[in-house]
């Protein structure tokens, strides 16, 4: 699928960085727990975004925005407990990490965005 959306571009870059970290960790680490939390929360996020993109309505657009900026922090969660309990070396856990914030960053702006909106839809003034 080809599209010029930059946030289902980058969150399903991050996803499949995931998938690769999580093929590391079991095969290389022997490490089954972490690696299944941050499969789950790394490749929700995508899942969500893609959802957004067909919702329903706008309060459907922002609340799957919500869910996948939630799955972004939990994502960055885990990757900095896999590199503070030395599953990650450094400049790996550092890439990857760049990644998962930017998605966060990203997110948090859309998300903001659709705060506003709700915030001036409400604002009626004669």
């Amino acid at each position: 699928m080809k599209t010029d959306n930059l946030i289902v571009e980058k969150s399903k870059a991050l996803a499949l960085r995931i998938i690769k970290l999580y093929k590391y960790l079991c095969g290389d680490k022997n490490e089954y727990i972490l690696s299944k939390q941050i499969m789950r929360s790394g490749t929700s996020i995508g899942a969500n975004v893609r959802e957004a993109t067909r919702a329903q309505s706008k309060a459907d657009f922002h609340t799957k925005i919500a869910i996948a900026l939630k799955e972004a922090e939990e994502t960055a969660y885990w990757l900095e407990l896999l590199f503070e309990s030395d599953y990650l070396e450094t400049e790996a856990y550092n890439s990857i990490y760049s990644d998962c914030n930017e998605v966060c960053e990203i997110l948090m702006s859309i998300s903001k965005t659709g705060r506003e909106d709700k915030c001036t839809m409400g604002d009626v003034s004669n």
